[in-house]
C-alpha cells in the first residue's frame, strides 16, 4: 500500500520561498499521478497542481500558475511543489495526493502546514 508523506512546510514571510515534498513509500509510487491540494481554515480543499505518473505532462490553477512548480523525482521517490512569490493568502495546510486508476487506488498524505506572514 502507498503511503504519502508531505514536509517542507513552515512560516516564510511575504514574497518568499518554500519547497514542499511529497515522499512515497511502499509499492509502486511511480505509477502514481500525484496531486497537491491544499485548505485554507473555513474554506474547503483546493486543488493546485498535478503531475502525470511519467512526469511528462502537469497541469496547474489558474491561483498559482506562474508563481507554483510541481516536478517528480523517480530516484528519491518524491514529488516537489516549489512555491515562489508567496502571498498571506497561500497560507493553508497543503496535502498531496495518490491516484492510480488502473489499481482503483487514491491515497492522501497528512498535510504540512505552510504559514505566509510578516
Amino acid at each position: 500500500q502507498l503511503q504519502l508523506v508531505e514536509s517542507g512546510g513552515g512560516l516564510v514571510q511575504p514574497g518568499g520561498s518554500l519547497r514542499l515534498s511529497c515522499a512515497g513509500s511502499g509499492s509502486a509510487f511511480e505509477h502514481y499521478a500525484i496531486g497537491w491540494f491544499r485548505q485554507a481554515p473555513g474554506k474547503e480543499r483546493e486543488w493546485l497542481s498535478c503531475i502525470s505518473s511519467s512526469g511528462g505532462s502537469t497541469k496547474s490553477a489558474d491561483s498559482v500558475k506562474g508563481r507554483f512548480t510541481i516536478s517528480r523525482d523517480y530516484a528519491e521517490n518524491t514529488v516537489y511543489l516549489q512555491m515562489n512569490s508567496l502571498k498571506p493568502e497561500d497560507t493553508a495546510v497543503y496535502y498531496c495526493y495518490g491516484r492510480r486508476i488502473v489499481a482503483n487506488s487514491e491515497v492522501w498524505g497528512q498535510g504540512t502546514l505552510v504559514t505566509v506572514s510578516s
